[in-house]
């Protein structure tokens, strides 16, 4: 029995520890009830309960099977304790009291004072247990009988009775044959018994010796009814039901005479009693469990009760915040891949060979032509910093978004503008048919009228288109203008050197502090939510740790465990390694600038001496857009979209209306028009991007993509007439491209 009781340790810990996070009231029934189940479950004794209304015989059937005047009795309700009944070696009586006194008497005598109603039929405040010690042989066996107050009578008894038919192995219901089954009986049978998992339950009547003999039958057919449909729980072959006049037993046994103990029922009933006994005792699991399972499932009902809503809150919290943290992470990406684009335009703009390739032949004539100045404001800082603002668009993006780090300008000084000392004039003034050559020793303006200031424009055109490089010892031989024009095409090239070379130094510095404001962590949970999460833990833990015992117990249950909740850890970015990127770029800048002409150029001009300074040449056409610079523009054009549609969907972070629209927008059927007009519109517009109607966003996106690619009034700039008409159809693109997205959102 003690290895029996030992089992289920684990099951009595669970169920206080449920009983704890449960925050009960001491006072409540279920509060009762666990720690009376756990109690219970600790007994290794048998226990057996005399239950019933006061003035049944309770007392009286129990002296009857002792075989004395163990417990008290009276014709009035006596009762006033539960009274257990275990095995000793000699009669003698114990009682405790609330203030932890002991009370050890032989005898029974005691009860008298302590175990029975006062003159206003209460029970004494101040007892907690009352037992009694008795050397019979039956209870030698580790049975235990337990006298119950009547019920019917005060609430206080009820209430303690209740509580005890829980902790009970065989319950004895005790009838009055001659009122059987009152409405209260029945509703203790079904409240204090069925429902809470007692069904080794057995019927005993009483008093059946006082009725007359033609309905002593009667009440006999009416207590096989009763026996009947009470499905009790018992061995096979016994039955629920005995009759054993209880006061003719008792004195039967007082006086010894057996006959009249066995023609009482006391007999018959005693037998019975102790093979019943015999066979749940060897099946403690099948008697205690169906009232541990009933327990149990309050608890783990009450349990649920409390971790439904916290964990819907959690995972609701949990749900916004990565729905947060995904729309940051896109975020981040689409920024990120708008920002590495922009950095690599800016960085192949600022390769030396390019800046050659598209600047030099303008910025060595406007060197020549003393207009440097203003061709560097006007083209070179213009692309210039309509690159570098297209690079900050990205950054003030991430800022918006990320508030983490403020973004730093990207700022690319220009060089200083080139100057250069003219060679010495040539000896054979024939070359110089100007007035004043020989005169002007200062600068080249005076150059670049007349012939031979033509003469410099011409050469450098040519020097640049045939890519000349003349050794020291020809320049010699050349003539002075193409000497002039040597000057000023290393010039520039130095020019750009120092501009690749510095531009593409800042830029790479610039490029990895930007990852700081392209950076983003999960908030730091509130601590309202990180104490209910703590709670919801301690929930399940014990929810789960209950179900875990129960199915040791072989007790099953509805329930299936809870997975774990996990923790709250905010979203750190992944550690980026520091990598060396675009090494072929900047050996290329290295390469360059450490073959740059040593020459130290001076160019010293004046304004006042420019006389018939020839025009410039006439500004070259833009070039019309291929269909890769209009696949960029749509890209780009696609990215603000996106970023201003996760903008809106991040002040209402998690909602599934956003969530939807971020993941499935494509897919959503049309909204129905609500006027005819609507409708006529509608179809027009349709009909311009070439679709059927009702056709999803994404195909709407991608008709108007490929109508963009084919009517960009780009494609037609040296074609006036097709231009104009270019612009209008796209006008009737934009407009059915607005009508549709929004007809689809």
């Amino acid at each position: 029995m003690q290895k029996q009781s030992e089992s289920y340790q684990d099951l009595v810990k669970a169920l206080k520890s449920a009983s704890t996070l449960l925050n009960l009231e001491r006072k409540s029934q279920l509060s009762q009830d666990i720690n009376t189940i756990s109690h219970y479950l600790a007994n290794p004794n048998f226990q057996i309960a005399v239950f019933g209304p006061f003035n049944h015989g309770k007392s009286t059937l129990l002296n009857a099977i002792l075989g004395n005047r163990t417990l008290p009795i009276d014709l009035i309700p006596t009762t006033g304790a539960a009274i257990t009944v275990k095995y000793g070696t000699d009669l003698r009586t114990r009682i405790l009291l609330r203030d932890g006194t002991e009370i050890y008497r032989s005898g029974t005598e005691i009860l008298q004072q302590y175990a029975i109603l006062d003159g206003n039929r209460q029970m004494r405040q101040d007892v907690t247990s009352v037992e009694v010690f008795c050397p019979h042989p039956f209870l030698e066996r580790g049975i235990e009988l337990l006298d119950l107050p009547g019920t019917n009578d005060r609430e206080e008894q009820d209430n303690l009775v209740r509580d005890r038919l829980l902790s009970t192995d065989l319950v004895v219901q005790l009838l009055d044959a001659r009122k059987l089954m009152t409405l209260g009986e029945r509703e203790n049978l079904r409240d204090w018994l069925l429902d809470r998992g007692i069904k080794t339950v057995i019927f005993v009547a009483n008093f059946i010796n006082l009725l007359e003999p033609e309905e002593q039958q009667q009440v006999q057919n009416r207590l096989l009814f009763v026996a009947e449909s009470f499905r009790a729980e018992l061995p096979p072959g016994f039955s629920n039901l005995y009759r054993v006049d209880a006061l003719p037993a008792l004195r039967a046994r007082l006086k010894g005479d057996v006959a009249a103990a066995t023609s009482s029922g006391l007999a018959t009933f005693e037998a019975a009693l102790q093979n019943i006994v015999s066979i749940l005792q060897q099946n403690r699991g099948d008697v205690r469990l169906p009232r541990v399972q009933a327990i149990a499932s309050q608890i783990q009902f009450n349990l649920k009760s409390k971790i439904d809503p916290l964990l819907s809150e959690i995972n609701s919290f949990d749900g916004k915040e990565t729905a947060k943290i995904e729309v940051k992470q896109k975020a981040a990406n689409l920024i990120q891949q708008g920002l590495s684009k922009s950095i690599a335009e800016l960085r192949t703009w600022l390769d030396l060979s390019n800046l050659l390739k598209k600047y030099q032949t303008n910025a060595t004539v406007a060197i020549a032509e003393d207009k440097f100045k203003t061709w560097q404001i006007d083209t070179l800082k213009k692309d210039l910093t309509e690159l570098q603002l297209n690079i900050m668009k990205w950054l003030y993006q991430a800022y918006e978004f990320f508030k983490e780090a403020r973004p730093e300008d990207l700022y690319i000084p220009l060089p200083r503008e080139p100057q250069i000392t003219l060679p010495p004039k040539p000896g054979n003034s024939n070359d110089l048919s100007e007035p004043g050559a020989i005169a002007v020793g200062g600068g080249i303006g005076w150059l670049l009228g007349g012939p031979v200031g033509a003469a410099v424009v011409g050469s450098i055109s040519y020097l640049l288109n045939k890519n000349i490089q003349e050794s020291d010892d020809k320049s010699a031989k050349e003539s002075y203008h193409q000497q002039v024009a040597q000057l000023c095409i290393a010039a520039t090239e130095d020019y750009f050197s120092q501009l690749s070379n510095q531009g593409l130094s800042i830029l790479a510095e610039f490029e990895h502090k930007a990852k700081k404001v392209i950076h983003f962590s999960g908030s730091q949970e509130p601590l309202e939510i990180a104490n209910k999460r703590k709670d919801l833990q301690q929930l399940q833990n014990s929810f789960n740790q209950l179900l875990q015992e129960l199915n040791k117990a072989k007790i099953s249950t509805n329930y299936q465990p809870y997975r774990e909740t996990p923790k709250y850890t905010p979203y750190t970015p992944p550690v980026e390694k520091e990598q060396k990127t675009y090494s072929k770029v900047e050996e290329k800048v290295n390469a360059s600038a450490s073959s740059t002409s040593k020459t130290s150029y001076t160019y010293q001009t004046s304004s006042t001496q420019r006389v018939n300074t020839p025009p410039p040449p006439p500004p070259k056409a833009s070039p019309s857009p291929n269909p890769a610079e209009l696949e960029a523009k749509f890209r780009n054009w696609e990215l603000d979209e996106e970023i201003a549609r996760m903008k809106a969907e991040m002040r209402n972070p998690g909602s599934q209306a956003n969530k939807q629209q971020n993941t499935s927008q494509s897919n959503k059927a049309p909204q129905p028009p609500k006027t005819q007009a609507e409708k006529d519109k509608i179809t027009r517009a349709y009909g311009i991007l070439g679709l059927q109607p009702g056709v999803s966003l994404s195909e709407v996106k991608q008709a108007y993509k490929t109508l963009v690619k084919k009517w960009h009034p780009d494609l037609f700039v040296h074609q006036p007439q097709l231009q104009k008409q270019a612009q209008e159809k796209m006008r009737l693109i934009n407009e059915a491209y607005t009508i549709l997205s929004n007809q689809t959102h």
